[in-house]
């Protein structure tokens, strides 16, 4: 985890040398300290909890309309 973490996880340091405008996106959920930083999960630039909430409505959609196309579900 060392290794993949140094090679691949974002920091707070590799934060602070991106553009100021940085984004950081996660579909979640997030490995802390691996994968990212809590620091920079939790940061001005991070949109991961946005992200998450988007994608959960955008699964119950997807997952309304294939079964409402089976006849599972009414509107």
């Amino acid at each position: 985890l060392r290794e993949y973490s140094m090679y691949y996880g974002i920091n707070k340091a590799l934060l602070d040398s991106l553009d100021k405008e940085i984004v950081i996106m996660h579909p979640g959920p997030i490995n802390r300290g691996v994968e990212i930083d809590s620091d920079v999960a939790d940061s001005d630039h991070s949109i991961i909890l946005q992200q998450v909430e988007n994608g959960v409505a955008v699964r119950m959609a997807v997952l309304f309309l294939l079964a409402n196309k089976r006849g599972n579900f009414s509107a």
